[in-house]
C-alpha cells in the first residue's frame, strides 16, 4: 500500500469515528435543548473542549514555547473558523427545539453537497460525475427524511422550523471544511483545533453573556450536565480533532460523504436511549443517504 493510499484509509477511519459520535450530540442535544439557551450551553462546551484539546497538544509536543508563537502567528484564522464553528453549534441546538433527532441529523446529510460546492471556490477541487450523482442520491434521501415521507408535504414544502434553523447551521459547516484545509499552514491538528476552540469559545462567550447570566446553572437537570460533558469531550474535542486529521488527507467531499451514516447512528442511539425507530416509509430515505456513502467511497479515483 503506497503512503498516499495508508494516509487515506486512516482518512476514511477517522471519519467512520466521527460520525458516530457526532450522532449522539442529536439524541442527547434534543433531551437537553429546552432546558438551556443554546449559546450557554455552546460557551461551556467550547471551554471544556478547549482545555482538553490544549491539554492533549501539550502533552504530545505538538505545541511548545519553541513552535507556538509560528502556529498563532496569524490569529485572525482560528477567529474566523471559531466563529463559524460555533455559529453551526448554536443553531443546531435551537433547531433541535422543536425538531427529531433523526430529521436534523437527515440535514445534516446535505453538507456534502454544499461542501463541494464551497471546495470548488475556495481550493478548485472539482467533483467527478460519479462523486456529483452519489451526492444527489444522498440529497433525495436527506430530503425524504426532512420531509417525513409525506411527498403532500414536500410538494407544500411544508418543512419544520427546526429543520430551516439547522440547515442554515449545516451552511456554516459546509464552509468550515474546505476552509479548514486552505487556512491550514503545516499545523499539526491538535494544535490547529485548539485554536479554533478557544477562539470559538471567546467569540461565542462574548456573544452569550447574557444568557450566560441568566442561566440557574445549579438548577439545570441532569441530562444537561450529561450533554454538556459528551458534547464537550466525544462530540467536540475527539470530532474537531478527527474533522481536522481527515481534511488534510481527504478530498473535501469525501469527508463530508460520512455524514450520510449521522442517520444510521442517530437511529442507533435512538433505539438505545428507548425512543423508538422512524416509520418504515422513512427508513427508505436513509437507505438512500446509505447507498450515496457506498458509492462515494467507491470513487477512490
Amino acid at each position: 500500500m503506497t503512503e498516499a493510499r495508508s494516509q487515506a484509509l486512516r482518512g476514511h477511519m477517522a471519519m467512520l469515528l466521527f460520525s458516530a459520535l457526532v450522532a449522539g450530540s442529536f439524541s442527547l442535544g434534543s433531551m437537553a435543548a429546552n432546558h438551556i439557551a443554546p449559546a450557554a450551553l455552546n460557551s461551556a462546551r467550547f471551554a471544556i473542549a478547549a482545555v482538553i484539546v490544549g491539554i492533549a497538544a501539550v502533552a504530545s509536543g505538538a505545541l511548545s514555547r519553541q513552535n507556538y508563537r509560528s502556529y498563532f502567528s496569524a490569529p485572525w484564522r482560528y477567529f474566523l473558523l471559531g466563529a463559524i464553528f460555533a455559529g453551526y453549534f448554536v443553531l443546531m441546538f435551537e433547531g433541535l427545539k422543536t425538531a427529531t433527532p433523526v430529521s436534523t441529523a437527515a440535514v445534516f446529510t446535505l453538507t456534502p453537497l454544499m461542501s463541494a460546492f464551497f471546495a470548488y471556490f475556495l481550493l478548485r477541487q472539482i467533483t467527478t460525475s460519479h462523486t456529483a450523482l452519489a451526492l444527489a442520491i444522498g440529497a433525495v434521501g436527506a430530503i425524504w427524511v426532512i420531509f417525513r415521507a409525506d411527498i403532500a408535504a414536500l410538494l407544500r414544502f411544508n418543512i419544520g422550523k427546526g429543520e430551516v434553523i439547522y440547515f442554515v447551521g449545516c451552511v456554516a459547516h459546509a464552509v468550515y471544511t474546505p476552509l479548514v484545509r486552505k487556512l491550514n499552514r503545516g499545523e499539526p491538528a491538535l494544535v490547529f483545533t485548539f485554536g479554533m476552540l478557544l477562539a470559538g469559545f471567546v467569540v461565542i462567550t462574548i456573544w452569550a453573556l447574557g444568557d450566560i447570566a441568566k442561566t440557574d446553572w445549579h438548577a439545570l437537570p441532569i441530562i444537561v450536565w450529561v450533554t454538556l460533558i459528551y458534547i464537550s469531550v466525544f462530540a467536540s474535542s475527539m470530532t474537531f480533532v478527527l474533522l481536522q486529521f481527515s481534511v488534510l488527507r481527504l478530498p473535501a467531499a469525501k469527508v463530508m460523504a460520512y455524514t450520510y451514516l449521522t442517520p444510521t447512528w442517530v437511529i442507533v442511539w435512538e433505539l438505545l436511549l428507548g425512543h423508538g425507530v422512524p416509520p418504515v416509509l422513512v427508513l427508505g430515505g436513509i437507505g438512500l443517504t446509505i447507498v450515496a456513502l457506498v458509492m462515494l467511497l467507491k470513487d477512490e479515483g
